[in-house]
């Protein structure tokens, strides 16, 4: 059995699932509009290795504080069939269907919240999604983040750590997905990785190290 490992924003969707997330709240009345601006500021000083992914999701989980789990659950199944499902790639649905078919285990990555990768994962036929933690404090969301980040090299050891708990699994080859420079060290962890829409350091990289670029289209 082979373990195929998808990154989440921009490889399997055409967008960010946390900008989205944000973009439903407020229209929905769940935040206030200000959230869509300060969150884009936000994302592009995360892009840029200014901010944490904790530094992010403690702003932006701010809309969740005191909110109770069934709740957001009814929140995120709406938004997984408004804004998500809508933006995955078909070429991507393939990619899954495909590794699915073959018996491998299939897990979302992501460097947002388990509150949104989880289901997700769940609704795309995944195995499971390794993302960062999000508290719970007597079944509401206290809205702070826990856990080690899930984005760089913390996202190959969050990998290395749910490996190790993988005691009846033996994966003969780990394929990868990924669209930024962000998932490099993913990349280089697998034996078969794939860069979907790369920008050109990305594209260069992929070109010198012979992994497969695909041109993934909505």
């Amino acid at each position: 059995m082979d373990l195929a490992l998808f990154d989440l924003d921009e490889t399997l969707i055409c967008e960010d699932s946390a900008s989205l997330w944000c973009r439903w709240l407020v229209s929905q009345g769940y935040a206030p509009a200000a959230l869509v601006e300060q969150e884009r500021a936000l994302m592009v000083r995360y892009r840029e290795g200014l901010l944490s992914a904790e530094e992010y999701m403690q702003a932006t989980l701010t809309p969740l504080a005191g909110m109770g789990t069934l709740t957001v659950a009814g929140w995120v199944r709406r938004f997984i069939q408004r804004d998500i499902l809508p933006r995955l790639y078909p070429a991507a649905r393939e990619k899954l269907a495909w590794h699915q078919q073959r018996g491998d285990k299939v897990m979302v990555m992501s460097p947002g919240g388990d509150h949104l990768a989880m289901p997700i994962a769940q609704q795309l036929g995944a195995d499971g999604a390794l993302a960062v933690g999000v508290e719970i404090v007597n079944d509401r969301y206290s809205g702070r983040p826990c856990g080690v980040s899930n984005h760089g090299r913390d996202a190959t050891a969050r990998l290395t750590d749910w490996l190790a708990l993988q005691d009846d699994a033996r994966f003969t080859q780990i394929w990868a997905y990924g669209d930024s420079i962000n998932d490099l060290p993913l990349l280089e962890r697998a034996d078969r990785a794939h860069v979907i829409n790369p920008a050109e350091p990305l594209y260069q990289l992929a070109l010198q190290r012979g992994w497969e670029v695909c041109r993934w289209i909505k």
